[in-house]
């Protein structure tokens, strides 16, 4: 029989995730990862105690051993460093895909391997599939609406053929009508929500206590370089944001870039935000080897975008140019960009430079 590792979190989807993978003839063990131990765990937070103790719960029900493994410090390095260095140097990181790269799919894939697990399994919305050459794909979830596939653009090969998603066909209401059917009590439990080491969403003074460093104020300023007041410090501003701007211009004004070099926030208005072009480096590409040529494909550029027509082309190792077909808004470096064709995701990277920075 099979073994696989189930990545639980205490939640009702990692939870029906090692049902079906009990009842898909698997020996199945649970883990968790304990990530972060800073004193903001509440209700949004994840690895607490009490999601242990629901998630312990819920193996011991399938009859599944259970462990918890302290990754804490591999998380302050590669996910809240990376997230902190990225604010210092002006971009919008996504924290989320680096935890998937770094912890659930590498650093938890080696405990797997060293309890005997040949797949590990995921509550995550997405479906793995194999093209009839042989080639791993990775495909939207059929839950449009909890399609997570954009967080999971970095999946190699190697990644994808021992990887499992066994709610990719499920909609969250069936989800939850089979963790009730079994008598789970997370059944109804929320689902977490915003980032996992900063649940108040407060970014700025979350790096400031982490650093110990002061952020120096500076100059809000228009395109022309007209000052229009003063800002707090640049790592709490993010591109396109409007609120919290201090500015009375008697128009809307939105955040168009940060300067590091003048230690100004550039303002602009809503039409500013728009641009075609732009570059993305440290690339996964799924469905290719490489790019022979300029692509057609559907592009998104945050979690909460719509995709839309781009021509894509690879013009480097580790590098690709994006031009959408029409401009988009508040295109960030440091966000990643996922490339679909219909479900399929292609493959992406992280967005370097937008045109005209």
């Amino acid at each position: 029989m099979p073994r696989a590792l189930i990545a639980m979190s205490g939640g009702v989807d990692s939870s029906v995730a090692a049902l079906l993978m009990a009842r898909g003839g698997y020996e199945c063990v649970g883990a968790m990862m304990k990530l972060y131990a800073g004193e903001t765990a509440g209700e949004k937070t994840c690895c607490t105690a009490d999601d242990a103790a629901d998630a312990r719960s819920v193996a011991a029900r399938l009859g599944m051993p259970f462990y918890v493994f302290n990754f804490t410090e591999d998380f302050d390095r590669q996910v809240i460093g990376r997230f902190v260095a990225d604010y210092e140097a002006d971009r919008t990181p996504n924290p989320c895909i680096d935890c998937n790269r770094c912890m659930k799919f590498t650093r938890l894939w080696d405990r797997a391997v060293a309890l005997g697990c040949q797949v590990i399994a995921t509550g995550h919305y997405a479906r793995v599939g194999r093209r009839s050459d042989g080639r791993w794909m990775l495909r939207k979830a059929a839950d449009a609406a909890k399609d997570q596939s954009y967080v999971l653009y970095m999946l190699t090969q190697e990644q994808l053929a021992r990887t499992r998603f066994p709610l990719g066909e499920l909609t969250k209401d069936q989800v939850r009508a089979l963790a009730e059917r079994e008598g789970f009590f997370n059944a109804k439990k929320h689902d977490s929500q915003d980032i996992c080491f900063v649940p108040d969403g407060d970014y700025a003074a979350f790096i400031r206590n982490y650093t110990g460093r002061d952020y120096p104020a500076g100059d809000l300023v228009d395109g022309a370089g007209n000052v229009l007041g003063r800002h707090r410090g640049r790592i709490g501003y993010t591109i396109g944001q409007r609120r919290g701007l201090g500015v009375a211009a008697g128009r809307p004004l939105y955040v168009r870039k940060k300067d590091a070099r003048t230690n100004t926030v550039v303002l602009g208005e809503d039409r500013e935000l728009y641009s075609r072009r732009f570059t993305a480096r440290q690339i996964n590409l799924i469905a290719f080897d490489g790019l022979d040529g300029p692509i057609r494909c559907r592009a998104r550029i945050r979690y909460q975008h719509r995709e839309q027509p781009a021509t894509v082309t690879q013009t480097g190792p580790d590098e690709l140019e994006v031009i959408f077909d029409e401009p988009q808004r508040a295109i960030a470096p440091g966000q990643a960009v996922v490339l679909y064709d219909g479900d399929t995701v292609l493959g992406g990277g992280t967005i370097d430079r937008t045109e005209g920075s």
